[in-house]
């Protein structure tokens, strides 16, 4: 592989090169996408969005590609990843989206991003979890997307691990460094731009649904529906090593006023949503019962 040593100059030229650029998926997503490519005649949309939409990165292809296919005065329009389907019909998509190169072997000799990206991974799908929490605690009818801008909100960062490891590694040994280094210092520091910003110029350009890019627009969480998304993601990144982080009661704080209760309450919904099989002992503190 070739990964990029430098950052490009501007934002104009990372857009220009992402755009161009191949994204590997998770090695689960093209080998169950092969076996149904083996029955594509059996196949329908709902057999494939499971696949699809458990993959930030086969779902940011998708995504992309549904756009692609849209008129302009369409680009209202929310799109799901099955609706997405629908749109392309299943014989195109599978013509589209041949095998899948993956991250397993696009990163094999690269163990430090492998594991930086896996980590990346997991957060995303927690602040997936957690966003679709919120949002069906307040009854949003934009819950589906809501959970969507989540769970792609660090598809940026995603790609320069992919592209740019050296880099992605310098920011992150930065980081540990220093914790109180804030992360778009960091960014324009070593990538001469912020990954906010080069998320939203790319969700731009790829034309993806403007709910999802508004939704994913840090810049205008005086919105609940963006708060929903800021505070996921928030949240996942600080408790991605437990729940001891001195940031997480400020969270909670935040959280507590968006689904309009008590901090107490708050903290019980959050840990009712990421341990719902050992929720009484975690919000007990006591060890589960085995009588």
């Amino acid at each position: 592989m070739n990964f990029l040593k430098v950052p490009w100059p501007h934002i104009g030229a990372w857009t220009h090169y992402f755009l161009r650029a191949d994204i590997p998926v998770l090695a689960a997503t093209a080998r169950a996408l092969e076996e149904l490519r083996a029955i594509e005649d059996e196949v329908d949309a709902n057999m494939l969005t499971p696949v699809i939409q458990v993959d930030p990165l086969m779902t940011l292809k998708v995504l992309a590609y549904a756009a692609s296919l849209r008129k302009p005065s369409q680009a209202t329009e929310t799109e799901s990843i099955t609706t997405s389907l629908v749109l392309m019909g299943i014989s195109p998509f599978f013509r589209q989206f041949g095998p899948q190169r993956t991250v397993e072997d696009w990163l094999t000799d690269q163990p430090e991003a492998k594991e930086g990206l896996q980590k990346l991974l997991r957060r995303a799908e927690r602040a997936g979890h957690f966003a679709l929490g919120f949002a069906v605690h307040r009854g949003d009818t934009d819950a589906t997307i809501i959970h969507q801008a989540a769970f792609l909100h660090d598809f940026a960062e995603m790609l320069i691990w992919l592209h740019a490891p050296a880099l992605a590694i310098q920011i992150r040994d930065a980081q540990a460094a220093d914790a109180t280094l804030r992360s778009r210092a960091i960014q324009r520091e070593v990538l001469g731009v912020e990954l906010t910003d080069l998320r939203q110029a790319l969700m731009k350009l790829w034309r993806l649904p403007e709910l999802l890019i508004s939704i994913s627009d840090d810049r205008h969480a005086e919105r609940s529906n963006v708060q929903c998304v800021v505070l996921a993601v928030r949240l996942a990144r600080h408790t991605a090593l437990g729940w001891d982080n001195a940031a997480i009661p400020d969270d909670i704080d935040d959280i507590a006023r968006l689904l309009n209760t008590t901090p107490r309450v708050a903290r019980l919904f959050l840990n009712k949503i990421d341990h719902p099989i050992l929720e009484a002992a975690s919000l007990t503190d006591q060890p589960p019962s085995h009588s």
